[in-house]
């Protein structure tokens, strides 16, 4: 069984554990083993399930090479747990799993996971402001309003079919947009941005949408210093000064300006475990337990860097503006940490990226309700984001960009047809709906066909127009739309019916002159007088 990549959506958690144990049950070698002088047929020894494990973890593109033997070891834990695997004498439930002799068997039910019943987020409603009333004290009576009347001239010029009188305009005085409005059009536009670059048909199944703050949103983008750092308008939430002067001697060690360093061996290492047991005591990790899902499934766009980078760039707007901070001034300290050739090792046996992603992995992403892979896609995760932190934990500059334009457009006077009852240039961001590719087909083609063929329809019956103009509106209708005109006039007597020939009748021939030639009057006897 080959792996594959699991991309996003919802249980994405749950579709990984299954398959890591399809493929684990399918590549671990069951052999004959003996233990206290009996033999066991089909089980395996303990330190060659991790082997194993750690070597399929290591080449699945979901985990990837960074997967340790220590996690390995915890997985199998797990998977003795969850009965996945038992030991030779049909013993599971306790994680008491350790990388030795001991023999284990795999149990003959299916250990599978079935997908959780989530109850559907109904969808938030996003109101937007009346655009269509006018300002106040000003009469639409005094705006200059004349009716235009299209020529057959311009019909030919323009290919247009229809003649007719253009409807009159009037301009729309919009509403002067409130900060609720404009936060509320954030969120809406973000998380629909959000929803395409994930390719999901609804973010329902991995986001409650009623939990995400538009006020986090637009703090989190307006209210950055020069180095993009959140700025909090609260300052009880900062981090307490001694973390923050601790944060900062180990990211720029050696050198660090606003703490004199004592010079016993060790220091380094005092100072990065009270880094540590600060962020490890906290009770919420910084992407918050609400947001798990998403950035999850963010994980399987990963071999889609570009796409990765702007989706994460999404979900951490959507964070709360102090875990936002948080983030951006820990992975930046674990990313500079990573790469300082001159710090001292902080551990003996570890290397110094796999002791910052074990370190911290957990405080950034774990599930509120214990999950069996929490650590593993942790670990994906931060990994990646100290790659790219740098790209990851700014704003996003396409979608504000997009976001400032709409905003602007919505606060101009405009101009509106008479009878049109909304905006069709610029309609309210929703939520979109995707489609398959024959359903899409089918709508461009109808979408563009009805219209023309109502058109072609009104040219034939109409009876005010002349027999020439009429025969010369299709003609030209023939040569630029011919499918639509084929399914009107399919044959040439179709066409014929829309001009019926006159007929004209012929005098009547007098038969009784060509009998006989004419006579000369003859005079008679009656006619005397």
């Amino acid at each position: 069984m080959e792996p594959r990549l699991v991309g996003p959506g919802p249980y994405r958690a749950t579709r990984l554990w299954n398959e890591i144990i399809e493929l684990f049950r399918a590549g671990m070698p069951l052999r004959k083993h003996r233990c206290h002088f009996k033999s066991y047929e089909r089980c395996f020894k303990a330190s060659d399930a991790v082997d194993c494990l750690h070597e399929l973890l290591g080449s699945n593109q979901n985990f990837g090479p960074e997967v340790t033997r220590n996690q390995t070891v915890k997985l199998l834990k797990k998977f003795l747990k969850n009965h996945v695997i038992e030991d030779i004498k049909g013993r599971w439930g306790k994680e008491d799993f350790q990388d030795d002799g001991h023999l284990y068997r795999f149990p003959p039910s299916s250990p599978l996971k079935s997908y959780p019943k989530k109850p559907s987020c109904g969808k938030e409603v996003i109101k937007f402001p009346d655009w269509n009333e006018p300002k106040a004290g000003t009469s639409q009576e005094h705006i200059p309003v004349k009716s235009v009347m299209m020529n057959s001239e311009m019909w030919y010029k323009r290919h247009s079919i229809a003649i007719g009188e253009v409807p009159a305009c009037k301009l729309v005085f919009r509403k002067e947009l409130t900060q609720r409005n404009i936060e509320e059009i954030w969120k809406s536009m973000t998380l629909s941005r959000l929803q395409k670059v994930l390719g999901l048909d609804s973010l329902d199944e991995v986001l409650d949408t009623k939990l995400v703050n538009s006020n986090h949103i637009v703090q989190n983008v307006y209210n950055v210093n020069k180095q993009g750092i959140v700025t909090l308008e609260d300052k009880s939430k900062e981090l307490p000064h001694w973390i923050l002067s601790a944060m900062k001697c180990l990211a720029n060690w050696p050198s660090c300006s606003d703490l004199k360093q004592p010079t016993y061996s060790g220091f380094e290492r005092d100072v990065f475990k009270t880094i540590v047991d600060y962020f490890g005591q906290t009770k919420e990790p910084l992407l918050t337990f609400h947001f798990f899902d998403i950035f999850v499934s963010v994980l399987g766009l990963l071999q889609k860097h570009s796409k990765a980078i702007e989706a994460l760039q999404i979900s951490c707007l959507l964070l709360p503006p102090e875990n936002r901070k948080r983030l951006q001034l820990l992975v930046r300290m674990m990313a500079r940490i990573s790469f300082n050739k001159d710090l001292p090792p902080l551990s003996e046996s570890v290397r110094t990226r796999t002791l910052m992603v074990q370190a911290f992995s957990r405080c950034i992403l774990c599930s509120k309700d214990e999950m069996d892979l929490d650590e593993l896609l942790a670990a994906k995760l931060v990994s990646f984001l100290m790659d790219n932190y740098q790209e990851i934990l700014s704003v996003p500059s396409a979608l504000k960009s997009s976001i400032e334009e709409h905003v602007i457009q919505l606060q101009r006077v405009q101009i509106k047809h008479a009878g049109a009852d909304t905006d069709v240039t610029f309609p309210p961001p929703s939520f979109c709906h995707q489609i398959s590719t024959d359903e899409f087909e089918y709508q461009r083609a109808t979408g563009s066909q009805e219209p023309l063929a109502a058109l072609l329809e009104e040219i034939a019956m109409n009876k005010e127009i002349s027999v020439k103009d009429k025969k010369k509106k299709l003609k030209q209708f023939q040569k630029s739309y011919p499918e639509v005109y084929r399914v009107r006039f399919p044959t040439p007597e179709a066409e014929a019916v829309l001009f019926p020939e006159k007929n004209k009748q012929k005098p009547p021939i007098l038969i009784w002159a060509l009998k006989k030639p004419f006579q000369p009057f003859h005079r008679t006897r009656s006619f005397r007088m």
